[in-house]
């Protein structure tokens, strides 16, 4: 070729294709799926091998959930309560009314009950105890002997005297006593002392 576009010098042009946008688009969308395959394929072999991802965390949470309610199911006895005869009772009248010291041992012997001294409330209490009544008796008493009178006058206060010697226990009739606790009543009461129900923690870990 002459004139202005001759040729000078060794090198010379090189003629390119024009890039195809459309191919590339298409080898990009190849890609994306092959990873996709191979993504999935993977997925499906963890799965095999565990057996299921969904269904074994479930099932590894109710198992879990089991193994942590158990506990709380089974929960320890309780000491064994003291029968009411081997508790001696002695009864103390509060109130200005006459003849229900004596009245209330009657019945509490009639319950199984041993009966010590019965008579008026000594000047500490006498004329002073403005509820039901007060159960009164040694710190060993507290879990033992208290709750098993208790169940005969549930209203009655609790308390324990740390320098009382022995085991006997006081019923103290307070202004506000009219009788005993039903029999029927005080019965089903030991029974739930002897036979707590016990309770399960699976609530409270969320299962």
């Amino acid at each position: 070729m002459g004139g202005q576009y001759r040729i000078k010098g060794d090198k010379y042009p090189r003629m390119r294709r024009r890039r195809q946008p459309g191919r590339l688009v298409v080898l990009a969308v190849g890609s994306v799926a092959v990873l996709g395959m191979l993504g999935w394929g993977t997925l499906q072999l963890i799965d095999l091998f565990t057996g299921g991802g969904g269904k074994a965390s479930a099932a590894g949470a109710k198992a879990d959930c089991d193994t942590r309610a158990t506990p709380s199911a089974t929960a320890t006895a309780p000491a064994a309560l003291p029968e009411p005869g081997r508790i001696t009772v002695n009864v103390f009248n509060a109130t200005t009314r006459s003849g229900l010291a004596k009245q209330t041992a009657d019945e509490l012997k009639k319950r199984g009950f041993k009966i010590g001294d019965v008579g008026n409330a000594t000047k500490q209490f006498d004329k002073k105890v403005k509820g039901t009544g007060i159960l009164l008796g040694p710190d060993s008493a507290l879990n033992t002997s208290l709750p098993v009178l208790a169940a005969q006058l549930g209203a009655a206060d609790r308390r324990t005297d740390a320098a009382r010697k022995g085991t006997a226990v006081d019923l103290i009739i307070g202004d506000k006593f009219k009788e005993l606790t039903k029999k029927a009543d005080a019965d089903r009461a030991l029974a739930a002392l002897a036979s707590p129900e016990p309770t399960s923690s699976s609530s409270k870990n969320g299962c």
